[in-house]
């Protein structure tokens, strides 16, 4: 199978400043939705004006905001789950560091991204990166929560900054300058990107 080029849709959720996704298929109509949140139904409604069909839905991590509304949208499409075990037990599908995910003709990369929670995940459509709550916009996730790991989030991000540089980049908030950015243009004005060490990472986070 070839892989396709994939249309990123970038969905604000109504009444929060998170952001879903939904990765669609153009030669197939078939779809990833991404991390449904507080209010299902700004996925849903452009799952429909869209005309596709929902494959899979994929949590990037298991923090409420993000994945409150996943049954609804699972009891709506009749898609599988997939999210990493460590932060959401019953999903059909269990991602782990370096899957590839097939919605139609697309091949989706999943990146284990441990910090903001131990089973946070990115996926990596072909020359993208959706980055849920490990890295935004000038800006990174929380690593004081209880099951948060200050270290384990300095190394995802060094694993995201290898990435090429016009990748881009697709938060889970809306919480920098812009909606969206690249890994470039996050290398150029992200602090936490340009820690040199661990030690001056958590200095810049923790304190």
């Amino acid at each position: 199978m070839v892989a396709s080029a994939a249309e990123i849709v970038q969905i604000p959720v109504v009444g929060t400043d998170n952001f879903s996704y939904l990765v669609i298929c153009a030669q197939t109509g078939k779809a990833l939705g991404v991390d449904p949140g507080l209010a299902p139904e700004s996925l849903l409604a452009v799952l429909r004006e869209k005309g596709v069909s929902l494959e899979i839905l994929a949590n990037t991590h298991g923090h409420h905001d993000h994945v409150a509304g996943n049954d609804f949208v699972l009891a709506e499409t009749g898609a599988r789950l997939a999210a990493h075990p460590a932060d959401v037990l019953r999903a059909d599908i269990h991602l782990q560091d370096g899957m590839t995910l097939t919605v139609g003709t697309m091949m989706i990369s999943v990146l284990h991204t441990p910090g903001h929670t131990p089973g946070s995940v990115a996926f990596r459509p072909a020359g993208t990166i959706i980055t849920g709550d490990t890295l935004f916009v000038t800006r990174c996730g929380r690593a004081d929560l209880p099951d948060s790991n200050p270290e384990d989030l300095y190394n995802s991000l060094r694993k995201l900054a290898q990435l090429p540089p016009d990748t881009l980049v697709y938060p889970g908030h809306d919480y920098g300058p812009q909606p969206t950015s690249t890994i470039a243009f996050e290398l150029a004005h992200n602090p936490y990107l340009q820690c040199p060490d661990l030690e001056s990472f958590l200095k810049l986070r923790m304190e």
